[in-house]
């Protein structure tokens, strides 16, 4: 039989996930668009593009170093 509950909380994240990323996307157009500054917008789209980046390989430099805390084996087979 299937497990009702993955597919059910998958759907929900799917569907939260795309309705915020459409309105985000429609904020930042009308932002831009009343504006009528495209480079404010871009640059501003630059920093938060930075930042996920820099947040993200920060995020893969504390993963390593508590696994190594840890003790766990970081080799590939």
């Amino acid at each position: 039989m299937v497990d009702w509950i993955p597919i059910i909380f998958v759907t929900f994240k799917f569907l939260v996930l795309g309705t915020g990323m459409f309105f985000a996307i429609k904020w930042h157009y009308d932002q831009g668009k009343k504006e009528k500054e495209r480079r404010a917008v871009l640059r501003a789209g630059a920093k938060v593009a930075a930042l996920f980046v820099l947040s993200l390989l920060v995020l893969g430099l504390v993963t390593f170093i508590v696994i190594r805390m840890l003790g766990m084996d970081l080799t590939f087979p």
